[in-house]
């Protein structure tokens, strides 16, 4: 729905509510639950669904411009077919893969917890919320970044940079040390993901703009997961620090990597926006 030049900024709107969402719907549901009980909160649940939905239902008609997706099998095949022959998009997910799969530090937390910190609860508690704060901050400064003229870099940057801020967190002394490197690992992730968004949206056409949403869907679901396995797997040999930071080594090559084999008109270069034939309301440059 947004020109080429606005995109940035929709999509760090759009983690901006996602964040803000998780960070308040848990104390909001624990506030609810103590005063309407479970059927009450469901209740609500369901009421707020359907206003999503009517919501929905009055977005005005947006047509795909150019041919039509392909249904079934075969517009599976047609956006399996787009990411093997895109190499700019296809290194996009790869960057999200090698990033999560190879660092993702959830899974370690309690155990680092433990053998760093003293086993303290409240410690232990401010580490996901710590890299929550650094992404809200990453999300409200985006126009620092959403305004560069190359999408690509910025989202290598951010990979790199989420892999460098675990390796340090892994080594960190103290706790307060330890918490500042995981609000830097949060701006780098929200930094890398909206960047992500846009390289994926800008050179993917109408046609296989649903299949290829699809597929980063399936990568950002499935990645964390197989990263909190690999973390466990190596820490159950190692320690939870050798895990964090050989996974944070491991993300920063695999991302150099990834940027290297990419052609140099794709992730590191000013995008060319011919992905998006269709103008947005107020665009003034090419679809």
């Amino acid at each position: 729905m947004l020109p080429p030049g606005q995109l940035g900024a929709g999509l760090a709107l759009n983690r901006i509510s996602f964040q803000g969402a998780m960070m308040l719907g848990p104390a909001v549901g624990g506030v609810l639950l103590g005063l309407l009980g479970p059927g009450g909160c469901y209740t609500l649940d369901a009421i707020t669904f359907l206003l999503a939905f009517y919501g929905a239902f009055g977005l005005p008609p947006m047509r795909p411009a150019g041919d039509a997706s392909r249904a079934g099998v075969k517009g599976v095949t047609d956006g399996l077919s787009f990411l093997l022959r895109t190499p700019v998009v296809r290194g996009a997910l790869l960057t999200d893969l090698a990033a999560t799969v190879l660092s993702m530090p959830i899974s370690l937390f309690p155990l680092i917890n433990a053998e760093r910190f003293g086993d303290n609860p409240r410690t232990l508690g401010l580490f996901l919320t710590s890299i929550a704060v650094g992404g809200v901050l990453a999300s409200v400064f985006s126009g620092t970044y959403t305004r560069l003229p190359r999408p690509g870099l910025v989202m290598i940057i951010g990979a790199a940079g989420w892999g460098i801020s675990l390796a340090l967190f892994g080594i960190a002394p103290n706790p307060w040390l330890g918490l500042g490197f995981l609000v830097l690992a949060g701006v780098a992730d929200t930094v890398s993901v909206i960047a992500r968004g846009t390289v994926v949206q800008l050179h993917t056409p109408d046609a296989v703009r649903g299949r290829v949403s699809a597929a980063e869907q399936i990568v950002g679901m499935a990645g964390p997961d197989l990263g909190n396995l690999r973390a466990g797997l190596v820490a159950s040999v190692t320690s939870g620090p050798a895990a964090l930071v050989s996974g944070g080594v491991l993300c920063v090559l695999a991302v150099v990597a990834i940027a290297w084999r990419t052609p140099a008109t794709g992730l590191r270069k000013r995008p060319r926006r011919g992905g998006r034939s269709r103008r947005g309301p107020g665009s003034t440059g090419t679809g």
